[in-house]
């Protein structure tokens, strides 16, 4: 506990802090990691399979009623206390960007401003044609088999799903935000990550190597470990409403079971 209020103090006094994201802030709150997403008829798929332009191209109809199904799921799914501490350390805190790797709308939800999606996001759908159009959708499709994509409204062609898919390149604005983001903290919070996917496991690193802390909240030990000043073994939702409750003398009610750093 002694760790976990000495990073609550740095966070206390931070000016700048980055929240990097993680599949396992995600899964507090129900949320399947990105493969095990497949049950019922998408248990047949491998999920890689799906998450290609060129099985887009194949069979529009399965990509799309493969995401549409998972984009039902999630508008379904609550934030839990760790998205909720991230929302209150932007609160608290004069700068703070919030860097995801997940695909959800559960930072929004729970009050983060402006999330920077490293991977897009199953709620921004955009048009396939090299314009790029945003799409608007709204109706979920909750079921459980291929689904027409709808048509862009500006130019006629199919509306994909807004997430990178293998053999993409990362978002080039969103990339750059994290870098710059990352490059300026005091702190960063590394949160839920294995920090194995590149490019984006990268952005821990660029904080490290500029001088900023890096925190480091996982239940269990990542390739990350050597790199980080402090690792806080716990789920987000126990470690995050921990440090927010110690930095900000209880503005946030804790949960969840007690929180260790390593010894």
């Amino acid at each position: 506990m002694d760790e976990l209020r000495s990073t609550a103090g740095l966070l206390a006094r931070a000016r700048r802090v980055v929240v990097f994201t993680g599949a396992g802030i995600s899964a507090e709150s129900g949320v399947p990691t990105f493969r095990d997403d497949l049950t019922g008829l998408w248990a047949r798929f491998d999920a890689e399979q799906l998450a290609t332009p060129e099985a887009f191209h194949a069979d529009p109809d399965l990509v799309w009623g493969w995401y549409e199904w998972r984009r039902a799921r999630v508008a379904r799914a609550v934030p839990n206390a760790g998205h909720l501490a991230v929302a209150a350390i932007e609160a608290r805190v004069p700068h703070v960007v919030v860097v995801t790797q997940n695909v959800d709308d559960l930072h929004e939800r729970a009050g983060s401003r402006d999330p920077v999606h490293l991977h897009g996001s199953l709620f921004a759908p955009r048009c396939i044609g090299a314009s790029g159009h945003p799409a608007q959708v709204t109706a979920l499709a909750d079921g459980d088999g291929p689904i027409p994509p709808p048509r862009c409204a500006e130019c006629g062609w199919l509306v994909r799903p807004g997430v990178v898919w293998f053999g993409e390149a990362l978002p080039e604005d969103a990339l750059n935000a994290a870098v710059h983001a990352a490059a300026r903290c005091d702190v960063l919070l590394t949160v839920g990550t294995s920090g194995v996917v590149y490019p984006a496991a990268e952005i821990p690193l660029v904080a490290a190597r500029a001088g900023a802390t890096l925190v480091q909240v996982n239940p269990e030990p990542t390739p990350l470990d050597p790199f980080c000043d402090v690792s806080l073994r716990g789920t987000a939702a126990q470690v995050l409403p921990a440090l927010v409750s110690a930095a900000w003398d209880g503005s946030v009610q804790t949960s969840g079971t007690p929180v260790s750093a390593p010894e």
